[in-house]
């Protein structure tokens, strides 16, 4: 008998009022769930088959403002999508399906107007253009050369009027050698992401290895093997978009604010979706694409995630879960067997505070029953390097700095605007320990772009506000005495999450170690390609809002 799985992730408000000229916000409780299907976004084949063999592919890939239809009862609304053309794009924007080896080449086009649909901050960093929306694309996950990786400075708008200092070619080549997994590509232009990722910029990329996948006999297939892409938004009563245009501090930063939640979610472009399937196993590639929102994700009759992968790289053997949190661009590829559903239909909910932590942290899962079991991968992948064999040490300090009112104003990595020169030199085909100090309130999931990375510790820091306090003034962990606060407890990884990763959730208060591999996962060589070419690379927390203002660092491979 057909089961019924509907997607909803409850969430704990709505924003309701009334605007200037008489157009509200939407209350969304006010709309109907599950009346919409849970759409798969078009599949674009990133390589060409010619004369039976396999050849690089060319995709040429536009940015396109157009309506879109989140829910049956909400007016359409404008977006920037992205799409092979203005009739075709989605938001989210088409899977790009890669085969491990066979390089990708896609050209980006901007055919976006000369004015955003969205407000922005000017008193942020932001590009120089004059008009038009700059925008540039980065693949979240990807091993590729400098300038393909979407550096933020590299951006450009439509007919190219006006260009980033970084700006070298549209077309991005992707050599696609690391191991198979999940990736996602997204907007990564200076000061604008929050806003341009908001308006729909950001899509799904699967790269694919059937002689290491197909023995793993996973679910496959467009009906069985699924994206779910997670974000949330809040619309006015015409349908459109709504960010608050008034910041926490308008007197220092107008529009600007530390987070951006909505009260509506999205999953693949719909609210609240529904989705019927069988009673048999599913393979869920679940994305967090939103700005600042966490999820805590668990189903409403206790069914089991089978976890394969935590981000782009397949873990070592499966690990079950019962409920898990995901990061803002954290990706969790698990299967789920509906065949062990004790009811007809299923909710997937979501319990995580806004902002994150401000409520309790994931359950632990205990089983007192078996459970569902996959085959490990066919190619698991290595450990990682002993620590004492680690090239270099680096510490870096998470701020937050406020208005004499408490308000947040921007947000540093070490001290040091984005800007500030460069200071993260590491050795291309060597590995490094980093000591992620979170002297913040919140949560920051980092990202290193090309860097994969395990964690090895979580260790609360005691006196946490003394250490704040002397990294505030002097910014030296030595002369702060660093080691003297990093003996509270430790928490333990989640199991799931013990694998290679390129996103960590950092908590509040506590110095997080993590070894961070600058180097193919399977080889200890450099890379394959000129990892120390310009413009080099970044890291940066991956809340969408921190981010822009300006929790992000340049990262500068040396061979």
């Amino acid at each position: 008998m057909e089961k019924v799985l509907l997607l909803l992730l409850l969430l704990s408000w709505t924003i309701t009022g009334a605007l200037a000229g008489g157009v509200g916000l939407v209350n969304v409780t006010h709309l109907e769930m599950f009346v919409d299907k849970l759409p798969d976004m078009p599949r674009l084949q990133a390589y060409r088959i010619r004369n039976s063999f396999l050849e690089p592919g060319n995709l040429t890939i536009g940015m396109y403002e157009k309506i879109w239809k989140f829910h049956r009862d909400l007016p359409a609304t404008r977006v920037y999508a992205y799409g092979t053309s203005r009739a075709a794009a989605t938001v989210p924007g088409p899977t790009i399906e890669a085969l491990q080896g066979i390089p990708t080449h896609i050209t980006w086009e901007n055919h976006l107007p000369s004015r955003h649909i969205l407000s922005w901050d000017p008193t942020i960093p932001i590009p120089s253009a004059p008009s038009g929306v700059p925008t540039v694309v980065h693949l979240h996950g990807g091993v590729h050369p400098p300038t393909s990786d979407g550096h933020s400075h590299a951006w450009f708008t439509s007919n190219f009027s006006y260009v980033g200092p970084s700006f070298s070619s549209p077309t991005s080549s992707y050599p696609n050698l690391q191991d198979p997994g999940n990736l996602w590509y997204h907007d990564h232009a200076i000061g604008l992401t929050r806003v341009n990722i908001l308006a729909g910029l950001l899509g799904a990329y699967t790269l694919r290895s059937p002689a290491l996948e197909s023995p793993l006999r996973l679910p496959h297939g467009p009906e069985f093997d699924r994206h779910l892409i997670l974000f949330d938004r809040s619309f006015l009563s015409d349908g459109s978009l709504f960010i608050n245009s008034t910041g926490n501090n308008p007197s220092i930063h107008p529009q600007w604010q530390p987070e951006y939640f909505g009260d509506a979610l999205i999953v693949n472009g719909k609210a609240w979706p529904f989705l019927r399937v069988r009673p048999r196993r599913y393979r869920f590639r679940i994305i967090n694409a939103s700005n600042a929102r966490f999820y805590r994700l668990f189903f409403s009759n206790s069914l089991t995630f089978l976890h394969l992968s935590s981000d782009s790289v397949y873990l070592s053997r499966p690990v079950p879960s019962r409920k898990f949190l995901l990061g803002p661009s954290e990706i969790a590829d698990v299967i789920v067997n509906f065949a062990d559903s004790p009811s007809q239909s299923v909710i997937l909910l979501n319990d995580a505070s806004y902002p994150f932590p401000t409520g309790d942290q994931p359950d632990e899962f205990k089983s007192s029953r078996p459970v569902a079991r996959a085959k490990a991968a066919a190619a698991p992948p290595p450990p990682p390097t002993p620590e004492h064999r680690a090239a270099a040490t680096r510490y870096i300090a998470m701020f937050e700095y406020e208005s004499a009112t408490g308000e947040p104003t921007h947000l540093y990595i070490n001290g040091k605007p984005y800007d500030a020169p460069v200071t993260e030199t590491p050795r291309s085909g060597t590995s490094e320990v980093w000591h992620v100090i979170n002297l913040t309130d919140d949560n920051h999931p980092l990202h290193i772009h090309l860097g994969l990375f395990v964690v090895l510790e979580q260790r609360e820091l005691v006196g946490v506000e003394k250490l704040k306090d002397c990294m505030m003034r002097i910014n030296d962990v030595d002369k702060c005495r660093l080691k003297d606060h990093a003996k509270g407890r430790a928490d333990p990884v989640p199991a799931h999450e013990k694998g290679w990763k390129n996103v960590f959730k950092m908590q509040p208060g506590f110095v997080t170690r993590i070894l961070v591999r600058f180097a193919m996962l399977r080889s200890e060589k450099p890379y394959p390609f000129d990892a120390a070419a310009e413009p080099g690379y970044v890291y940066h927390c991956h809340i969408l809002d921190h981010e822009d203002n300006m929790m992000m660092r340049p990262l500068k491979l040396l061979n």
